[in-house]
């Protein structure tokens, strides 16, 4: 079975960067789609960004599109998230996940495997 540890987080002020990514260590990681969603304190989690299995495919929530860009590394076992030009509301715990989604990319219930989160504090 896949396992997901999320790396990369931290503090940066408002405009920054940063780079997420979600190493995946044992199973066949190639076959499942990646997504990466966020919880906010007092806030649902909510969807973020999407890849297929293959990478032929990326879904952005509406919040982060052109900002946002998920990619995936299948020879490192590895999918990413560049944060460009963050701002104070993208301040959350980040989650990688992994599925054999069926239906929607940007829905949790698609995705049964979870990492543990890292958390990324956008400073204004």
């Amino acid at each position: 079975q896949v396992q997901l540890v999320e790396s990369g987080g931290g503090l940066v002020q408002a405009g920054g960067s940063l780079r997420l990514s979600c190493a995946a260590s044992r199973g066949t990681f190639s076959t499942y789609a990646m997504g990466w969603f966020r919880q906010a304190p007092g806030k649902e989690r909510e969807f973020v960004a999407a890849i297929t299995w293959s990478g032929g495919n990326t879904f952005y929530a509406g919040s982060v599109t052109g900002r946002f860009t998920i990619s995936r590394d299948n020879a490192k076992n590895t999918v990413y998230l560049q944060m460009n030009s963050l701002k104070p509301e993208d301040t959350a715990v980040y989650r990688c996940a992994a599925g054999r989604v069926q239906v929607d990319h940007r829905s949790a219930y698609e995705y049964d495997l979870w990492g543990q989160g890292i958390q990324v504090t956008v400073s204004s």
